[in-house]
């Protein structure tokens, strides 16, 4: 069992640091002049309220989430996009160039990104053939300089759930922070980890308003864990990192969860029918099982489809080039219509 100790694992000048405080931080209740911050107090050319900075700690929007989620506000964290927390763990808990972090590929090509930026040597451990974590392997990579491990559930390019009792025995058995990347559990019928944050003090779960929520554009990313892991990511981030527009547009849009379920439905049953659709190409080889708003599908030729795709005007990605993904294509899904003319260019590119 992981005898984690957060203290131990946060960069000792992140521990010591006094983070930024602005008085919207330090001040509690109403107030009707604001003389704090150097806005201009004579208002906006793009509308009323836009010369106030936003609330750093996006309190409105915390507690309407939380309840959603069934956790505590103070065990919420936004970033913009899910790529923000991702960069903070590095910094608040990788010290350049000495400590590691753990990835699988195929996975999300951020995580690598990201160690790349803040110089933190990676160690990766394959996936399976079927898209799997390889536990004990994972495991025994782990060394005393090992800080994270990165977890993506549903899977980016895969688009698999990983199996929850792999992913328990990895959190039990680590003494350092558990990243599971949710971007597309509400395409999934399984229970999220943010269940399990209460359980495990080092577990913190990733998710986003950009898919299946279909707000991409306003960048708003979700970490959830225990309050001691939030305080820190609270501690390093940029004061005012979500801005006015996306926490207002948010707020309104979380009041039509139902909308987005029926989204959800939608964009399930039309999955259902692209695969099979793509199953019956002559040039498809196999549609891989998805849990994903997206389908990784093998082809005869993935460099050459893909740009007779792009010639077609389709921009789908290419994953021929990954680990595990050879003449892979990664394929959103999309309206009928859009997956009608898809179909359409492959029958056609196989005649």
């Amino acid at each position: 069992m992981s005898s984690f100790d957060l203290n131990k694992i946060v960069r000792p000048n992140v521990l010591a640091m006094e983070p930024y405080s602005c008085a919207r931080d330090e001040f509690e209740g109403e107030a009707a002049i604001f003389l704090d911050a150097n806005e201009n107090s004579l208002g906006s050319l793009a509308g009323d309220g836009y010369n106030r900075y936003p609330d750093p700690r996006q309190t409105p929007l915390r507690l309407k989430v939380a309840k959603i989620k069934g956790v505590l506000p103070e065990q919420v964290f936004f970033g913009n996009g899910s790529d923000e927390p991702i960069d903070l763990l590095f910094r608040a808990f990788c010290r350049p160039t000495i400590d590691r972090a753990i990835i699988n590929p195929p996975t999300y090509g951020m995580y690598k990104v990201q160690a790349a930026i803040n110089e933190t040597p990676i160690d990766e451990i394959l996936l399976t053939p079927d898209f799997q974590l390889q536990t004990d392997k994972i495991l025994a990579a782990i060394t005393p300089d090992t800080k994270l491990i990165f977890i993506c559930s549903p899977n980016n390019p895969s688009g698999n759930l990983m199996q929850k009792a792999d992913i328990v025995k990895i959190i039990e058995n680590f003494n350092g922070i558990v990243v599971v990347d949710e971007a597309y559990i509400d395409f999934a019928e399984t229970e999220s980890f943010t269940k399990a944050i209460e359980k495990y003090p080092n577990l913190i779960v990733l998710q986003t308003f950009s898919k299946a929520w279909g707000m991409a554009a306003l960048r708003c990313g979700m970490a959830f864990a225990q309050k001691d892991i939030i305080d820190v990511l609270l501690k390093i981030k940029y004061p005012y990192n979500i801005n006015i527009l996306t926490q207002e547009t948010v707020f309104k849009a979380l009041d039509r969860e139902s909308d987005k379920n029926l989204m959800v439905k939608e964009i399930l049953q039309n999955r259902k029918e692209l695969i099979e659709q793509l199953n019956a190409c002559k040039c498809v080889e196999c549609t891989y099982p998805t849990n994903a708003n997206f389908v990784l599908t093998k082809v005869s030729d993935a460099p050459a489809i893909y740009r007779y795709l792009t010639n077609c005007g389709i921009v789908v990605r290419s994953r021929h080039n990954v680990a595990l993904c050879n003449n892979g294509l990664r394929i959103t899904i999309g309206t009928k219509e859009e997956n009608k003319s898809l179909i359409n260019a492959l029958n056609n590119f196989c005649k």
